[in-house]
């Protein structure tokens, strides 16, 4: 049995019973006026507690980022803080670990290719692309050199580098695969039961950019249900009401309704899964 509690973007915690592993690291959601501005915020420590308690966040042993842009890491440090677990990233996130006060000896820096055994989890380190570049992220491949303090600017949080992972629990296989963009070939001979695929943007994709797109991943893993991630306007807060991107940043309904097609023409069952909601990886898919 694995249970997936979604907190919105791309963070996702999973639970097998025993243990629980994070990926990404991001509840805060500062408005898009405080990123365009360059205000300098910090991680909203009540709302990181209110969310732990109410989600019994208390066997967490591992937070792991795909990479460091604000929206996938900027909470990482006090979340692994407050549950004593480690942080495993890029050399990027690793400043970002130390920048947070994570003692060093609970960061683990990894590379394509790095595979962990925490607890019940085979975790399978992958390296991934970033989607294309926007007026909002044009910072692709560059790192965070220093530890990164709070309260810091969102701008600051560099993307560093992009990474999926390959995780196989209680006999399930999942793939996480946060931003919209693949390596050709990367996922050969890799197959995953569920696929949590990042869609942010999608939607201003051409028809041969997105054909590709889900050959190289869901036609590679062969995954029955794909659950989309990176759809939600991570600039408005989890108390809120959740909708899609704002334009001009995204068209999410536009995103959606393409990956209805495709998974209507080919069988793929396919599960929108609302922020801060767990469903359960139980059985065939």
């Amino acid at each position: 049995m694995l249970n997936v509690t979604c907190f919105g973007t791309t963070t996702l915690l999973l639970d097998d019973g025993t243990d629980q592993v994070l990926f990404d690291a991001h509840v805060t959601r500062p408005s898009l006026i405080k990123y365009l501005l360059g205000i300098k915020v910090s991680t909203d420590a009540a709302l990181c507690d209110r969310l732990i308690g109410t989600h019994k966040i208390d066997r967490l042993r591992a937070v792991f980022i795909s990479h460091t842009h604000h929206d996938h890491v900027m909470d990482a440090p006090y979340i692994a803080q407050k549950c004593g677990a480690t942080v495993y990233g890029s050399a990027s996130a690793m400043n970002v670990a130390l920048g947070g006060g994570v003692p060093e000896e609970r960061i683990v820096v990894f590379e394509h290719g790095s595979r962990f055994a925490v607890g019940g989890y085979d975790i399978r380190v992958l390296k991934s692309l970033h989607s294309k570049p926007t007026i909002l992220n044009n910072d692709l491949g560059v790192p965070i050199t220093k530890p990164l303090v709070q309260p810091a600017g969102l701008r600051d949080y560099k993307e560093g580098g992009s990474y999926d992972f390959y995780v196989i629990c209680g006999g399930k296989r999942v793939l996480i695969r946060p931003s919209f963009n693949y390596i050709e070939g990367q996922l050969d001979g890799l197959s995953a039961d569920v696929l949590f695929l990042g869609v942010a943007g999608l939607e201003k994709a051409d028809a041969a950019t997105a054909k590709r797109f889900f050959a190289e991943t869901v036609e590679k893993t062969g995954a029955k249900l794909v659950i989309p991630i990176h759809w939600d306007n991570f600039f408005s807060p989890l108390e809120k009401p959740v909708g899609g991107m704002p334009n001009p940043v995204g068209k999410t309904k536009v995103a959606f309704y393409r990956l209805a097609r495709y998974y209507e023409a080919r069988g793929v069952n396919c599960l929108i899964q609302y922020p801060l909601t767990c469903i359960e990886l139980g059985g065939d898919p």
